[in-house]
């Protein structure tokens, strides 16, 4: 660990002189202290990915700047975990203080731990709803899954989970008992509600959960002869791994879900991904060709069926907010900024989820690219909304904004916006 350092620093000391610049040339190329960058050229001091990723764009090192930064080390490895049988037993507890707790288990270990007399009645009960075969209730339930989607963009993920862990519950009970004729269309409309609980419990950041959910998405949907969800799994998966900031592994994730004969958006999404996991990686080029993969593949392929819509409805160009996300990690902050300002103009007012999760990115760009008191504008207006949706990928991020923010202790918008960022990051860091 001592020798990535004195490496980095050495090579950023030796190309900024070949450059022509000076430490505080450098400085405001950059927007870090001069002394901060003195003390990264003597090996001090470890060098950011971000201050990596900065001046290899500053000084035009093509990557080569950037990849002496060494990538954090993996968090344990990444389990895609089966799910049970059907002889499942869900259990779901619910507390006053919304601090709900959801337990899969065999029929066999919940009478073990004795959970004989709650085992018939649980969320995993083998209850035979009657009119199973009535078209009506799949269409009810197509109807509430638009309505879930959008008050999870209001509401604290864990408010949500037990009325749509109860409704995919229903949906696998019914299709026991269902003929063939609306047995497919309960798995499949099932198989989005995992999905999109496989989605919010990761924003509680339960990951493993989070993969479970999708496992258990993607075992409903082959169930409903749709095998298609597989491949969007591995999207899933992937952003787990962008998360954790695993650039390789994010990257192959996301090019094994674009084998074989997917539909369009899903690969689509899947090039998307990829991008992001190129852009981790510092690989400009190989982003940039992703993106266009993926808007060619994106544009007219919203959807190819009545089944809800895979990946986000609340974003008029998804590419182009990408191409912003891409960008600020690439180290183009002011480029990432200025897209990523457009694209949020454009985010529906009721969609406060995704204002918050883009505009938190936002700021960080405006951040980096020394525009502060911007910075401090920006997420000024997102904190009230960061609470109410309580996010864990939307607090990783308002992580690094502080961080960003503290190499500015000086500046007036930086002290009048730290009490107020402090008090936020502790109600919603898990």
């Amino acid at each position: 660990m001592v020798q990535q350092p004195v490496t980095f620093g050495r090579e950023l000391r030796r190309r900024r002189l070949a450059a022509g610049l000076t430490l505080t040339d450098l400085s405001k190329l950059v927007h870090y202290s001069k002394g901060q960058l003195s003390k990264v050229e003597r090996g001090i001091k470890a060098p950011s990915r971000e201050l990596g990723r900065l001046c290899d764009v500053a000084l035009d090192a093509r990557g080569e700047l950037a990849a002496l930064v060494r990538e954090r080390p993996p968090k344990e490895e990444l389990v895609q975990e089966k799910s049970g049988d059907e002889d499942e037993v869900w259990l779901m507890q619910l507390s006053s203080d919304g601090q709900n707790r959801f337990h899969p288990m065999s029929r066999r270990q919940a009478l073990a731990a004795g959970a004989a007399s709650i085992a018939g009645m649980s969320i995993g009960g083998p209850a035979a709803l009657p009119g199973a075969e009535d078209t009506t209730l799949l269409g009810a339930s197509r109807s509430l899954f638009d309505q879930y989607r959008q008050l999870g963009q209001t509401v604290s993920p864990g408010l949500l989970l037990p009325a749509l862990i109860a409704q995919t519950h229903t949906l696998r009970e019914l299709s026991a008992h269902a003929g063939s004729r609306t047995r497919q269309g309960l798995l499949r409309l099932g198989s989005r509600y995992a999905e999109y609980v496989g989605w919010l419990v990761q924003e509680t950041g339960n990951e493993q959960a989070a993969l479970w959910w999708t496992q258990r998405a993607v075992d409903l949907a082959a169930a409903g002869d749709d095998h298609d969800l597989a491949a969007y799994g591995l999207v899933r998966q992937a952003l787990v791994t962008l998360y954790r900031e695993d650039a390789s592994q994010t990257v192959e994730l996301a090019q094994q879900a674009q084998n074989g004969k997917v539909p369009p958006r899903i690969r689509g999404l899947a090039a998307q991904r990829e991008a992001q996991g190129h852009a981790l990686a510092g690989d400009y080029d190989a982003c940039m060709h992703s993106l266009d993969r993926a808007r060619a593949l994106l544009v007219g392929h919203a959807s190819d069926s009545d089944a809800p819509i895979i990946g986000t409805t609340n974003l008029s160009d998804p590419v182009a907010m990408i191409t912003g996300w891409c960008l600020y990690d690439l180290g183009r902050p002011a480029e990432a900024a200025e897209i990523m300002e457009t694209q949020l103009a454009q985010v529906p007012p009721r969609a406060l989820r995704t204002q918050v999760r883009y505009g938190v990115r936002c700021a960080l760009a405006h951040a980096a690219a020394g525009e502060i008191d911007h910075a401090c504008d920006v997420i000024s207006r997102l904190l009230d909304s960061a609470v109410t949706v309580s996010s864990a990928t939307i607090a990783a991020d308002l992580r690094n904004l502080a961080r960003a923010l503290a190499r500015h202790r000086q500046n007036r918008s930086v002290r009048d916006l730290n009490p107020e960022l402090s008090a936020t990051l502790q109600i919603i860091v898990p």
